[in-house]
């Protein structure tokens, strides 16, 4: 009966990460609800993708706490740094990795047939996001002057749509670390893969920045979970064209 219930990844995810989020969850990582939608999450992920999907956003995860945590006592100070002292809640969990999760289930329901186009997307997805977090919690911190992407006015800190040039370096350095991540796991299979995904994640950072001094402040329902969902699903889309073209 044990081993019947072991050949079922789905039930078996399940209980991984129930097992994994009971000792985890005492570490000031994510709210309660949080922990419940990673826990979901992680058995989409581990049930799909095996334990290196698993993996690749456990570490995605940490390193954005951890970016978080820089500085925070003054970005606390300023009035821009994450509410819940930098606990992320069930929004801040599916509004980074949705886009990661779909692909991981399209690639189930498909039974491995475009493996490497999803695992590209898959890859630059928490790129992009990893980008924008180190750009941001880095930006907050350090950046001393921030601009108006669309028109390189100066702007506070905080405003959407504002960059700075340690952010904005801050970000390329978000990008290249997920995708070594990635690269380390096995998701991308080559040099021109990992070239992709660097610079796709890149990109979605700055398109981010632009989405939101154009369009985020005019419409209500477009919070910034909703904008790093669209952030995501861009660069994995980008990402997948170009290895298509290339």
């Amino acid at each position: 009966m044990f081993s019947l219930v072991f050949q079922n990844a789905w039930f078996a995810a399940f209980l991984l990460n129930l097992f994994l989020i009971s000792i985890a969850q005492r570490y000031p990582l994510l709210t309660k609800s949080g922990w419940i939608n990673a826990g979901i999450l992680g058995t989409i992920l581990f049930a799909c993708l095996g334990w290196k999907g698993w993996l690749s956003v456990v570490i995605y995860l940490f390193l954005g706490f951890l970016v978080t945590k820089i500085g925070f006592s003054y970005k606390k100070s300023k009035g821009v740094s994450e509410g819940r002292d930098g606990r992320r809640g069930p929004e801040n969990v599916w509004g980074s990795a949705a886009t990661g999760a779909i692909l991981a289930i399209l690639l189930e329901i498909l039974h491995g047939h475009g493996q490497y186009l999803i695992f590209i997307g898959f890859a630059s997805s928490f790129s992009a996001k990893l980008a924008d977090t180190f750009g941001s919690e880095i930006g907050k911190r350090w950046g001393k002057k921030t601009y108006l992407i669309t028109t390189f006015k100066p702007v506070s800190v905080g405003t959407d749509g504002a960059i700075s040039t340690i952010g904005t370096f801050a970000s390329l350095v978000g990008s290249f670390l997920m995708t070594c991540v990635m690269y380390s796991l096995s998701f991308l299979p080559s040099l021109k893969a990992f070239l992709i995904v660097f610079i796709c994640g890149f990109i979605a950072t700055l398109m981010e920045s632009l989405f939101g001094a154009l369009i985020q402040h005019k419409i209500k329902w477009l919070t910034n979970e909703v904008v790093n969902f669209i952030q995501t699903s861009f660069a994995s889309i980008l990402s997948v064209c170009l290895a298509l073209l290339l």
